[in-house]
């Protein structure tokens, strides 16, 4: 059979299939590359975030009002930033020790975890639930009914895990590997 009955047939030559595999695997490559360019952007992002309100690096957090100058972390987003049916609890929480630390810690453990790629599983779980906290303090959203960036980025944390982006252009396998991680696989 010649290559053009073979193509007319449905069928691939050898040069054909190798050349779809050559096209998938860069593609897959591609996709692993984009997956963790989003990762390390949105670990920057949290990371930024926990930087800027311990030193009041002037961005979004001014100087007198850093965690380390006696500043709240939570204050200001929780008393004016909190509307409808969860703002009486966002105002009561706001500004208290245990929130300031538990916020703060998440986020530079999101921060670091997702800039090394490690513990995407648990940086996912974690910080999806930070954001959908973020976005029932804010309900209803400003410029939409029911869909903001925080569910987006809780989406996107879910889909950084899915595709174990913390192994391209991060620690990921090398964290997969550890005694502990293998006793506790949720971990990775």
């Amino acid at each position: 059979m010649t290559a053009m009955a073979e193509r007319h047939t449905g069928t691939r030559t050898a040069t054909e299939q190798q050349r779809a595999e050559q096209v998938g695997n860069v593609r897959q490559q591609a996709v692993r590359y984009v997956w963790a360019g989003v990762r390390i952007a949105l670990g920057w992002t949290f990371l930024w975030a926990f930087l800027d309100k311990t030193f009041g690096l002037g961005h979004e957090t001014e100087s007198k009002a850093a965690w380390i100058n006696g500043g709240s972390p939570t204050e200001g987003f929780l008393n004016f930033g909190a509307a409808g049916p969860f703002k009486d609890f966002y105002n009561g929480i706001a500004g208290s020790a245990w929130a300031d630390w538990l916020f703060m810690l998440g986020l530079a453990g999101l921060g670091v975890a997702l800039l090394l790629g490690i513990g995407m599983r648990v940086a996912a779980v974690a910080g999806g639930l930070l954001f959908v906290l973020m976005w029932t303090v804010v309900l209803p959203p400003e410029s939409n009914i029911f869909m903001d960036d925080h569910l987006f980025n809780a989406a996107v944390l879910a889909g950084l895990a899915l595709t174990a982006a913390g192994d391209t252009l991060g620690l990921g396998r090398t964290w997969a590997r550890l005694a502990i991680v293998q006793r506790l696989p949720w971990l990775r």
